[in-house]
């Protein structure tokens, strides 16, 4: 199992993606999914990534999803390397500096 270790900054990878719920995306792009989440969780494996998942969003707005990394680079190497992103199914992304204020 993972060890999941406290830090003071976290780097959270955030997407928008062009499909307005979970089942068009497996819809639209089975492959790209499947090999999303296998890729997450050999990042997780490996402790490169903390967690990550998508929002529970209204059909009126686009799916959202995040990951949580544990360095910049981490997050800047997925972001880069995502069958999501590669495919042109998010519309937008970033990576954003996250504070963690809770201590172990």
């Amino acid at each position: 199992m993972t060890e999941i270790r406290s830090q003071p900054v976290y780097y959270v990878a955030l997407f928008t993606i062009k499909a307005n719920s979970l089942e068009e995306v497996w819809a639209k792009v089975p492959e790209a999914m499947t090999t999303h989440i296998k890729r997450s969780n050999e990042l997780h494996k490996k402790g490169k990534l903390l967690m990550a998942g998508a929002f529970r969003s209204s059909p009126e707005e686009p799916v959202s999803a995040m990951g949580v990394f544990y360095s910049r680079e981490d997050a800047e190497e997925f972001v880069k390397g995502d069958p999501f992103v590669l495919n042109g199914i998010v519309s937008e992304w970033h990576v954003k500096e996250w504070a963690n204020i809770l201590k172990e």
